[in-house]
Formats: structure tokens, C-alpha cells, sequence
């Protein structure tokens, strides 16, 4: 899983163009405004070195802490302050059971960003489930639709909005945290937008937007991926 940030939905041109694999991109042109909080993902030569270093020897350990350790600061910070301790050893446990998630998804064939959102919604569900609406990437009422733009993967992993985990669930289970329930009853979303349930939305490292992810670069380096050491050469595996 990888911060994503969103698109502020306006009328926008799209148009279409193959990648090197031939795949056809959806790209948005037009007055599209990248903004802070929405649900979009980045996707740049950081994120395809990140892909390789998790299933990468003697590097993938300090990647998947780094990477643990991004996504739970970057969420606590959403999180009210006085709330943020009792939360944090929860989001370390269940960041780190979704990298799990991510490489399944990869092995399953799925891009690299599709499979980086499957992530995303993940952690979406878990928010709502305990009721932490201000740390959410799209609105409470696009839950379902996100959960059904991947039915199939979830369901082959037992995931559910209720278990977002599902089989990638640790045996010895993940940290307990306190729930807020009556946010649920008027959620407030600070950090979502709704709108972007339809498709997985990419900033490319030039700022484009791009619906579907890019092609992944035929030379990628795992030492620009977060947490590899400046001497990874040298650590034992």
C-alpha cells in the first residue's frame, strides 16, 4: 500500500494511447487540479522499485518497515491528536499485513497501481469499521461500490468490508484499537472525495493523470525504493 492522494472531479477531456505493452491508458487532460486528499494514486519510479524490493533478497524487509512505517505516520496525522497514540501499534500491524495483500494481488496478475488501491481499500474499510471517518479516502456511502470493483480478489481471499484482512489476517491477529462509533452517524471526510469509485486513478511522476496505471519502466533500480539502505549491497541476507 502506498499514500495516494485525488483528483478534484471537473470536466475534463479524455483521451486514449497504448503503452509499450500495449495496453490501452485513459488519459485525463483538460482542468483537472491534483489536490492533497482525494482518493488518486501516485505512480513513480519510487513505487516500481518498491513493487521489485518486496519480493527482492536481503532488501524487502527494510522496505516493507519503511513502507509500515510512511502509511501510519501519514494516517495518524489525519487522526485528532489525542487519538493518535492509542491508534498507532493497530495501523503498524494491519499496514504490514497488507503488504501480504499487495504482492498477492501482483502474483494474481493485477497491475501494479490496482494493486496498491486493492490496499487502499482495504485500510478504507478498516477506518470505517471502527469509525475513524476522518481518516478516510472516499466517502462512507462509496464503500460498497469499492469493495465491488475487486469482488473477485477479495472474495478469493475471504476479504469482506467487515474483515478487511481476510486470509492476509496474522495468526497471532493485529493490535486492538478504540473505535468511535458515532462518527458513523454524521461522517465527516476531510480527507475524501467521492466520484472516483469507477476506475483506479494514477498522477504519473510528470503530474499527468491517467485512469488504469502506467507501464512499468523496463530498468528499475530496488535502491530508489524507501528504506533500502545505502549499502544494501553489503547486508546480509
Amino acid at each position: 500500500m502506498w499514500i495516494a492522494i485525488s483528483l478534484a472531479p471537473v470536466a475534463d477531456v479524455e483521451v486514449s494511447s497504448l503503452d509499450t505493452a500495449g495496453r490501452r491508458i485513459r488519459t485525463i487532460q483538460g482542468s483537472c487540479v491534483p489536490r492533497d486528499d482525494e482518493m488518486k494514486i501516485r505512480q513513480n519510479v519510487r513505487h516500481w522499485a518498491a513493487k521489485q524490493a518486496l519480493t527482492a533478497p536481503v532488501v524487502s524487509g527494510y522496505v516493507n518497515d519503511k513502507l509500515v512505517n510512511i502509511h501510519t505516520s501519514v494516517f495518524l496525522d489525519r487522526a485528532e491528536e489525542t487519538r493518535r497514540e492509542e491508534r498507532r501499534e493497530h495501523l503498524d500491524d494491519f499496514f504490514d499485513a497488507t503488504m501480504d495483500t499487495y504482492i498477492a494481488a501482483l502474483e494474481d496478475g493485477y497491475p501494479e497501481a490496482e494493486a496498491r488501491e486493492i490496499t487502499h481499500a482495504q485500510a478504507n474499510f478498516d477506518f470505517y469499521n471502527h469509525g475513524w471517518t476522518e481518516m478516510m479516502e472516499f466517502p462512507s456511502d462509496e464503500i460498497e461500490a469499492h469493495y465491488e470493483r475487486y469482488g473477485k480478489f477479495f472474495e478469493q481471499y475471504d476479504i469482506s468490508i467487515d474483515d478487511p484482512l481476510g486470509v492476509f489476517r496474522p495468526a497471532a491477529g493485529i493490535a486492538e484499537a478504540p473505535s468511535t462509533p458515532a462518527k458513523l452517524d454524521d461522517p465527516k471526510h476531510p480527507h475524501a472525495e467521492g466520484g472516483f469509485a469507477d476506475d483506479v486513478y494514477v498522477e504519473t511522476a510528470d503530474g499527468e493523470v491517467v485512469v488504469g496505471g502506467t507501464a512499468e519502466p523496463e530498468q528499475v533500480d530496488v535502491t530508489d525504493a524507501p528504506g533500502v539502505p545505502d549499502d544494501a549491497d553489503e547486508v546480509d541476507a
